[in-house]
Order: structure tokens, then sequence, then C-alpha cells
């Protein structure tokens, strides 16, 4: 089992260093399929005024299901979380909502996108920032050190789901929130799906069954969990906005 977790990380980790590559690349396409990055971002809830401060290598490199950083009630002062930040647009949207007396914080396992993520901040002329590389799964923080934790789609990435919300749990101080947004699935995926390490990195192979995804929070410590929006993805997967809190 182990084995199998590490090599879908490094396929996912292989896969993601080239998109971010190709989002620094002079040329690089910004496009997502039939529609532009920018008119994605809009569709699953960025807003025109959001999405034109953001770099555009940030943007080519974004891969997400939602905007969680929107939904997750920010205030000023808190320190924000990052799962797996990639070229760190959440962050950055983060970082404005909770002001230069907050802090938000980005984890990604690929140090490209760390760099990309880096250099957009910069861009940005943003101080309140901060990007780790790390695995979400053991995460570079200290306990009860954060306010809020936000992801967008990455978690279903990680083999071992339990650990992250483990390491969330850890990490959030009494009281803190967790706002995910995330691909699920109604049902168990085709073993062949399971198997297929494209599949992974595509955000699909690695979706869990809505009801077993909320319990693994649930047992991680949280309460108060719920879906808060639903988005359909493709047949029996689906993008959905997570809450939860840490008892204070």
């Amino acid at each position: 089992m182990r084995a199998k977790g590490e090599s879908v990380k490094k396929h996912v980790q292989e896969h993601y260093s080239a998109v971010a590559k190709r989002a620094e690349a002079p040329c690089s396409c910004s496009c997502c399929g039939p529609v532009s990055k920018e008119q994605y971002a809009e569709m699953i809830g960025y807003t025109k005024t959001q999405l034109a401060a953001l770099p555009q290598g940030a943007m080519a490199a974004s891969a997400g299901c939602g905007n969680p950083a929107a939904l997750a009630g920010l205030k000023q002062g808190e320190v924000v979380l990052d799962l797996g930040s990639g070229g760190g647009i959440d962050v950055f949207l983060a970082a404005r909502a909770v002001g230069p007396t907050g802090r938000a914080i980005g984890v990604d396992m690929t140090q490209d996108m760390i760099d990309l993520a880096k250099k957009g901040a910069e861009e940005m002329g943003l101080g309140n920032v901060e990007f780790r590389l790390g695995d979400i799964e053991s995460l570079p923080l200290e306990d009860d050190t954060v306010d809020v934790i936000i992801s967008n789609c990455v978690i279903n990435l990680a083999p071992d789901k339990d650990k992250v919300f483990k390491e969330a749990y850890r990490v959030l101080k009494p009281g803190g929130r967790l706002m995910v947004s995330d691909i699920v699935t109604k049902g168990e995926l085709p073993k062949v799906v399971r198997n297929d390490p494209d599949a992974w990195a595509g955000c699909v192979a690695g979706a869990l069954d809505e009801k077993v995804y909320l319990s693994k929070i649930r047992a991680a410590g949280f309460h108060d969990v719920k879906v808060v929006s639903k988005k359909p993805f493709v047949e029996l997967v689906y993008s959905a906005e997570v809450e939860a809190h840490k008892p204070a």
C-alpha cells in the first residue's frame, strides 16, 4: 500500500512540476479545454475583480474546482493555510482578505510550484505570504498555529486522506475551521480508473465517495462537518465545498 502511495505521489509531483514549467513558458497557453483559464475560474466561483489582480503565471498553473477562500469567511489578522497551494492564487486572495496583520501560508510538494508562487507573490507585492515545500500528509507547521485551513482540489490527490485530515486538525488552533473545495464521487469508481496514474493526476482516481470523505473529516476530530455547495464534474463525479470546525 505504501509503495503504491509513493508511486502515486511521484507521478502527481511530476505532472504538476510540468504544469508549473509550462505556466512560466513565454508562449504558455492560457486555456482549459474549450474555455480559457479565466472563463473556467469564473465558472467555479472567482470574480472578474479577483482574477484581474492575479499573476498570469499563477493563473496558467491553476487547477482548482472552487473558491474556498471566498467561502471561508476570512477575517483581518487571521493565519490561513492552503493545503496544496500550487501557483498560489488562493494564498494571494487569502492574504488580501486577512490584511497586513494576518498571514497566508501555502504548502506544496512540488518545488516548481513553490518557485512559481513565490514569483507571483513578488509581482503582487505581498509581504504577508509564505510558501513551504512539504507533504500535506505531514505538514511542516507546529501544532495549534493556524486559524483557517483552505484547500482547492488537492486532497483527492493524496493517497492517505486520513493523515491529511489528522494533520489539518493538528495544526489548527482550537476553534479553527476548515474549508475545502474538492472532487468527490457518488459511489465507488471502477478499479481500472483507481489504478490509472494519469486519472490520479487528473483529480479523478483519488476521489472518494462523498459520505466516506466526510466520515474521514469527522474521524480526525472535526465537528459541524457539512457540504455547503456542489457542482457536477463528470458522470458520478462532482466538486463539493466542505466546511468543518475544530472544537474550541
